[in-house]
């Protein structure tokens, strides 16, 4: 006898079959991590989150990659500007470059007032003459402060025009793709990078645009006025700025550089955390009292991390200083050549002193057009995110115009169909036919994967056939328009949307609305279904919020929001009504009163009912029951019949009533 049939017979005979080792298992060691392997990275071993792909990129981007993209960037936030509000799209522009030419006009002015003390001392005399050109500096550093107000008050009427935009758009096309497409696994990482980020990052990017236009053109403003005191120096600038914007483009990578190793170091806590602070864990981990290891390593880890922050915290001022250092030889340097240029009478006091001011003005430019050009480089790198999945979407959508789906529909056919899903080899549905009629119940039943719940959601327009066709009173359903096709049907699914409103809503939200409602339409569903006993439980009844996340909110079981679904199915008084596994988490009670709700009770005159189910007692009343396997057809027929045949489905019938009947008294003997 083998080793399997000898621990086979072992098991007959009321024994504990022995244990077996897995071929080539060898033991496991005695010492082992418990996550990866941290070595030198900690954060090694982590895969890329969806949300985190693009973390860093400017970090890992060359100056020149950076420089070269922002033209484009400019243009793609300018297109997205001037589509949700033009006239605030030239206020900003318009106002901006009028900020920057009041810094340049105000330069000039303090150059004025400069030349007029120091021309031959700075006398009583002097400086009385100079108040005029005082005041206008003043008025012109007024205007300019009035001028950023005005920037930053259409920046702030602009942004979120550009974000509501951006996000209707994007929520309706999402909203409205074709249901394969959100079959796809990666689109959900997609929609999710571009909802959580590219969002986001939308609105901060508009500011981030308009930072990065005032630091270049007070730059521009900057240059010009040197040129104008003298052209020598203008070829200065270089000298001091270089050295400041090569420390301040080492700090912004070093920045990006640190916080992508934090944000990893974070992941890695938090994936380890969860279990501590998740509910379902709680049980489980104080019956293996497993708390202090859990809390060893969550000590390990953030003792870590501790020590990472502190190397990243000494590293940053180590560079800070650095490029302190290099500024301020820069700066040295500059103001060594306007000492020799002053002591060679190259260029009077007065514009040596305007200049001093100029560099100044430039340094901090240089500085903020350096930093934000690092943000605005990667952060545009979400929004492009956003705009290639809302152009995706655009290409998702399901075909438009068409006929209107009958209001009464006599049959549905399904003919030769087969429908494979987009990442899938093997096809779901393979040359299936079928046919229903007004006022007939069917019913789909088949093991899991047989491509029953596929079936309805063609006959739900959900899907469009790979093959073959689906008509509704002898119209190919592809040329109806899906969105009154759909209107005509009402699918109640075994694992329903828990909408986060009151429990009128979640019926109501069937007919497309969450405020109105049919009073006595609504009431008769929820008593057919079940679901009247559920609502009459709750403090507010009706009104009830059926969500813990607002005070006073209410959470239901499974099975009382499996109640809910019927009801809302039963609401929309569809001429088609697809029941997939809508009972599986109801007790056997209120399972038997849904089905003879559905079943016997008052329906929609010639309704037709479309029953999944894999418990066989419930479809034994069904007009036709369809046999499916490996995504075929392989029975039809009544109950009667398919028992008659005495083929797979009897057997499964067979199955199911053989667990209900009275097991045989055991002899001593036999136990």
């Amino acid at each position: 006898m083998t080793e399997a049939a000898n621990g086979a017979a072992h098991t007959g005979g009321g024994r504990v079959p022995t244990a077996r080792t897995a071929p080539g298992l060898e033991l496991p060691p005695a010492r082992v991590q418990a996550g990866p392997d941290d070595g030198d990275d900690i954060a090694g071993g982590l895969e890329t989150a969806y949300w985190a792909v693009h973390d860093g990129a400017s970090a890992k981007a060359s100056v020149r990659e950076i420089l070269a993209r922002l033209p484009q960037i400019v243009r793609q936030v300018g297109a997205l500007a001037w589509r949700a509000d033009r006239r605030g799209t030239v206020a900003v522009a318009v106002l901006q470059l009028a900020s920057a030419a009041m810094n340049a006009f105000g330069l000039v002015a303090s150059v004025a007032v400069l030349h007029t003390l120091f021309a031959s001392g700075p006398t009583p005399d002097k400086i009385r003459s100079a108040l005029p050109e005082l005041a206008l500096v003043v008025v012109l550093l007024s205007l300019r402060a009035a001028l950023e107000a005005a920037v930053s008050t259409a920046e702030a009427r602009l942004t979120p025009k550009i974000r509501t935009a951006l996000e209707v758009d994007f929520y309706r096309l999402v909203a409205h793709v074709r249901l394969e497409a959100v079959d796809d696994a990666n689109w959900h990482d997609d929609i999710h990078r571009a909802s959580d980020r590219g969002l986001y990052f939308a609105r901060q990017v508009v500011g981030q645009i308009v930072a990065l236009a005032a630091a270049l053109l007070d730059l521009v403003a900057t240059a010009a006025v040197l040129a104008v005191l003298h052209p020598l120096l203008i070829l200065m600038l270089p000298l001091s700025v270089l050295p400041v914007g090569a420390a301040a483009v080492r700090a912004a990578k070093e920045r990006f550089h640190s916080y992508m190793r934090w944000n990893a170091l974070q992941r890695r806590v938090r994936t380890f955390s969860w279990i501590l602070l998740d509910q379902d864990c709680a049980a489980e981990i104080r019956s293996n009292t497993a708390q202090g290891a859990l809390l060893a390593e969550n000590r390990r880890l953030t003792e870590r991390i501790a020590a990472e922050d502190t190397r990243l915290g000494v590293r940053a001022a180590r560079i800070h200083l650095a490029g302190r250092a290099a500024g301020g030889m820069g700066t040295g340097t500059t103001y060594a050549a306007l000492c020799a240029m002053l002591i060679g009478g190259w260029i009077p006091l007065a514009v040596g002193a305007g200049a001093v001011l100029a560099i100044q003005s430039s340094h901090r430019s240089l500085t903020s057009f350096v930093t934000t050009a690092h943000m605005v480089y990667e952060h545009a790198l979400w929004v492009g995110d956003l705009l290639a999945v809302q152009a995706r979407c655009r290409g998702l959508l399901p075909r438009s115009g068409g006929a209107a789906a009958p209001e009464v529909v006599k049959e549905i056919r399904l003919d030769d169909v087969s429908f494979t899903y987009p990442d899938k080899s093997a096809p779901a549905l393979d040359g299936i036919s079928l046919r229903v009629r007004a006022g007939e119940t069917v019913a789909f039943v088949g093991i899991n994967g047989s491509g029953k719940s596929t079936c309805s959601k063609l006959i739900a327009g959900l899907y469009d056939p790979t093959a073959g066709t689906v008509s509704w009173n002898g119209a190919d359903a592809r040329t109806l328009d899906p969105v009154s096709l759909q209107q005509r049907v009402a699918m109640v699914l075994q694992d329903p949307v828990h909408y986060p409103f009151t429990a009128l809503a979640n019926i109501t939200v069937s007919r497309g609305s969450l405020t109105e409602s049919v009073p006595e339409e609504a009431h008769a569903a929820a008593v057919a279904s079940g679901a009247d006993t559920v609502i009459a439980g709750l403090p507010a009844t009706w009104r009830a919020l059926l969500s813990k996340r607002f005070a006073g909110g209410q959470e239901l079981s499974a099975g009382q929001w499996a109640k809910v679904a019927v009801a809302r199915g039963l609401y929309k008084q569809a001429p088609v009504l697809l029941l997939d596994e809508p009972t599986a988490s109801m007790d056997p009670k209120a399972e038997h009163a849904v089905y003879q709700a559905v079943l016997r009770g008052a329906r929609r005159p010639g309704q037709i009912t479309v029953l999944i189910s894999h418990r066989l007692a419930s479809v034994v009343e069904c007009d036709r029951i369809y046999v499916f396997d490996g995504g075929k057809i392989t029975e039809s027929g009544s109950h009667q019949e398919l028992i008659g045949k005495q083929g797979e489905y009897a057997e499964m019938f067979a199955l199911q009533a053989a667990g209900y009947h009275e097991a045989p008294t055991r002899t001593p003997e036999e136990a």
